[in-house]
């Protein structure tokens, strides 16, 4: 009977662990983030790097939580997106601090690097869920498919011409109106994006990204329009801006 009873915990056991890894265990409050978000972020999204590296241990706390489980079928889809959004961050900002100072994520690439195969953001250096993942997995493989844009405004790579890091976090309850402010900030930064009727001069990524914007039937100029009081002419001369991959900080 002991025996029974001990084989029973085992699996009862087994089932949850599994079911947790499956992501089908409630969405995760992202409260330790927000902490760390406010007290190292500036309203400008700069980030003091060396105060984050030294608060290393409450970051390693938060990347627990999300590499514990990933987002299951029984999350809403902003919990979902928020999680990503949220793991891309605070992964990168790891990514960061583990090899603060620095002055570009760009030196964190190999010596000869080829895009999508091992760059930086191709480099598996964390887990969810038990499985290893990359920041170009979160943002190629999973954010972009999610079909919502505004995405791109949200998600930081530690550099200047980056949308900048919110010094809260994403929070499922608070998204689309977090989304919507993300795209408007990035729209409106004379730094990132120069908007006018006739000539805009736009960040690079509505150039890598253009078929992102393409999105529900609207053109890239009908998406930015949405977000930006001066509107672009559907025959402007639209050019962009170079990249500036120095450090946001």
């Amino acid at each position: 009977m002991k025996r029974i009873i001990f084989i029973l915990s085992a699996v009862i056991l087994f089932n949850a662990c599994t079911s947790a890894q499956q992501g089908n265990s409630p969405a995760p409050t992202h409260e330790k983030w927000s902490a760390l978000l406010q007290k190292y972020v500036s309203a400008t999204g700069k980030v003091n790097y060396k105060g984050m590296k030294a608060d290393k241990a409450k970051l390693d706390e938060y990347l627990a939580i999300l590499s514990k489980q990933k987002p299951g079928k029984n999350w809403s889809k902003n919990e979902t997106l928020a999680f990503w959004i949220n793991a891309y961050n605070a992964f990168t900002v790891k990514l960061i601090t583990d090899n603060y100072p620095v002055k570009s994520i760009k030196d964190l690439n190999p010596s000869v690097s080829v895009i999508f195969v091992n760059t930086v953001w191709d480099k598996k250096f964390f887990s969810i869920g038990g499985d290893k993942m990359s920041l170009n997995n979160i943002e190629h493989g999973i954010l972009r498919k999610m079909g919502d844009p505004r995405m791109h405004f949200t998600i930081v790579c530690a550099s200047v011409s980056c949308p900048k890091l919110l010094n809260t976090a994403y929070e499922a309850a608070t998204l689309d109106n977090q989304l919507n402010k993300a795209a408007s900030d990035f729209l409106a930064d004379n730094t990132k994006n120069k908007v006018n009727t006739s000539n805009p001069k736009l960040s690079k990524i509505f150039d890598w990204f253009s078929g992102d914007f393409k999105a529900n039937g609207k053109t890239k100029i009908e998406f930015i329009n949405q977000f930006t009081p001066t509107k672009i002419d559907k025959n402007a001369n639209i050019s962009y801006l170079d990249y500036n991959w120095n450090l946001n900080e």
